[in-house]
């Protein structure tokens, strides 16, 4: 009796946190509200007319169990805690459209591929898929660990709001072309994408209105708020996206 009361409680405690504990935000847009959910690391939920999108689910981090089934999900890459079959099979529906790359595509076998420059509508959202990768951080081999092609960040339209969500990538060239980015998700965990120097000259490259650094790891969000300290037209939010 003690070992199986001992083996619940050690179940209950490893389990995944329920959709209820996260973290949320609403923005306005000229079509209604957009709620953004804080799932961590590089997963986030939105909620917009009626319709649910999962970024970068993973199993990690949630019960996608008890998460409503997503009518989009958007993969930036082919990177476990980014393609993630498990919160795959556990989002997904009949009805579920897969936004993708090429890499993750060939190991789930199915979903639209989307190449950098590539824009579509889907499930009502017009999406853009525009470049992610590393131009400094590298493996030991010399590899970028993102190399230049492989990967999508992604610019969301919901109203007259747009949102940028940059994948796993360092302050490239590419994000000088971003236009009128409303809300923006930059990435800020090392040595895989970007110092929190590197997100700041990030942002001013393409001014979001609100900027989002996410799957930061260990690294201190609030050093990014001290380097924008002199720039209040670009809010920065901490969320909690380790």
């Amino acid at each position: 009796m003690k070992m199986t009361l001992l083996a619940l409680l050690l179940a209950t405690t490893c389990a995944a946190v329920p959709v209820f504990a996260f973290e949320k935000d609403v923005i306005e847009t000229s079509a209604g509200p957009l709620e953004i959910t804080f799932i961590g690391h590089g997963s986030l939920m939105f909620r917009y007319d009626g319709e649910v999108i999962q970024v970068d689910p993973y199993s990690k981090l949630a019960d996608y169990a008890g998460f409503p089934k997503a009518d989009l999900v958007l993969l930036t890459h082919e990177h476990q805690d980014h393609l993630d079959p498990q919160a795959l099979r556990k989002v997904r529906g009949d009805q579920t459209a897969m936004i993708l790359t090429q890499r993750c595509a060939e190991k789930i076998g199915e979903g639209m591929v989307m190449q950098n420059g590539d824009a579509r509508k889907v499930a009502g959202i017009r999406i853009e898929a525009v470049p992610a990768y590393n131009i400094v951080h590298k493996r030991e081999s010399g590899e970028p660990f993102h190399p230049k092609g492989a990967g999508n960040g992604y610019v969301l339209t919901f109203g007259d709001k747009r949102v940028y969500i940059a994948g796993d990538t360092e302050n490239i060239p590419e994000m000088s072309e971003l236009k009128a980015i409303d809300v923006a998700f930059l990435p800020m965990n090392l040595p895989y994408t970007m110092t929190p120097e590197m997100v700041a000259d990030a942002a001013l490259r393409f001014h979001p209105k609100v900027l989002y650094p996410y799957h930061y790891g260990e690294t201190d969000p609030s050093r990014l708020t001290y380097l924008l300290r002199n720039h209040p037209e670009v809010e920065v939010r901490i969320r909690s996206m380790k």
